[in-house]
């Protein structure tokens, strides 16, 4: 797929079918936006502390400006706040603020902010309108688009949640330039894996262009952020519930992903990081198993080398800690794994295995 300059991509959901803008200044464009979708008077932003410094003045005044009212709650930043007890905070703030069905809960932050005030939308009276205005690049090419919210449980990541679509996804790639290097660095690796499952071109584009990429070169970053949304959507599109299989693909490094992140707690390893280290476990099960060759493995690992991201298994996970983390994976099923595995760069294959098999290829 080529690369080409683009500012928004559909999600195509017929009725519930929404817009994702990708530019740089978007935010000022924030209240307009939803005026233009009709909403107007009392709204809320949900915010993080460190995303709220930076961005909750622009943002509030932008809504002020186009005629609404927002309340802001400001949640702590970090992954283990994305709780059962967060969740409670948020839907406190909420009623007390005296919120309708009609008004609109705006996500302003990373996956944190997206799913925590995702899922408090997607079930406080019965849902509500939600927007998400991503601001770091793994939620701006992934978490904010598909509808998927929820909260993390003692026993696995996201295993409490819903699926609730949002209104608008607007992207301002401009509050990239605030995030901590090491958070960008962790987001490439959600944009490296929509080269492999679906698009090799994107994958040499990445390989090619990282350096760039890595200068946030506008030139370069927001085409890449609109392939990657373009991906998402029509794999969101083709498969909103994750019944068809299609989806699935999406997958792809997240099994053991998910299952190093429940290890250190969520606080050892950024999302992306895990991933990056799940994906080159992905690839190595899928080179043993005879599905890919050893050049597609080589190449992944070097372009995750490149661009400052781990790849190899923490040295105090066990083996049976990690199938055991993988047993408790929610999309875990008859205790057997739809394990992603890669056929080439750009092409997948869907294998069941059990979480004892994906440890012993590794």
């Amino acid at each position: 797929m080529t690369i080409e300059q683009a500012d928004e991509v559909r999600v195509d959901l017929g009725a519930r079918s929404y817009p994702v803008l990708i530019g740089a200044g978007l935010l000022a464009e924030l209240g307009p936006r939803l005026a233009a979708a009709g909403f107007q008077g009392r709204c809320a932003l949900v915010t993080s502390e460190r995303v709220g410094a930076l961005y909750r003045e622009p943002a509030v005044a932008s809504l002020g400006d186009a005629g609404l009212s927002p309340i802001v709650v400001v949640i702590p930043d970090g992954e283990e706040h994305k709780n059962l007890a967060w969740l409670a905070v948020l839907y406190d703030r909420l009623l007390d603020a005296g919120i309708e069905r009609r008004t609109p809960v705006v996500a302003l932050g990373g996956g944190v902010v997206g799913d925590l005030a995702g899922f408090a939308a997607a079930t406080l009276l019965r849902g509500l309108p939600l927007v998400q205005v991503p601001t770091t690049l793994l939620a701006q090419v992934d978490a904010a688009i598909g509808g998927k919210t929820g909260i993390d449980h003692a026993h696995g990541k996201n295993l409490v949640g819903a699926f609730h679509q949002p209104r608008l996804v607007l992207i301002d790639v401009a509050t990239l330039r605030t995030l901590p290097r090491r958070e960008f660095v962790a987001g490439l690796a959600e944009v490296i894996k929509y080269g492999m499952i679906r698009d090799a071109e994107l994958f040499g584009t990445l390989e090619a262009r990282l350096d760039a990429l890595l200068a946030l070169d506008e030139g370069v970053l927001v085409p890449v952020v609109a392939t990657s949304c373009r991906h998402k959507a029509a794999v969101v599109a083709a498969d909103e519930r994750e019944q068809s299989g299609e989806r699935a693909v999406l997958n792809f490094g997240h099994t053991v992903g998910h299952a190093l992140e429940v290890l250190t707690e969520y606080r050892g390893l950024l999302h992306g990081e895990a991933v990056a280290i799940g994906m080159v476990a992905a690839a190595r099960v899928s080179r043993a198993l005879g599905v890919c060759d050893a050049a597609t493995v080589e190449r992944l690992e070097r372009l995750l080398r490149r661009a400052g991201l781990p790849v190899a298994m923490p040295a105090d996970v066990t083996a049976p800690a990690l199938a055991l983390a993988m047993q408790s994976d929610k999309k875990t099923a008859g205790g057997r794994i739809r394990f992603v595995c890669v056929e080439r760069i750009g092409r997948t294959r869907l294998v069941e295995l059990s979480a004892q098999q994906v440890v012993d290829q590794l």
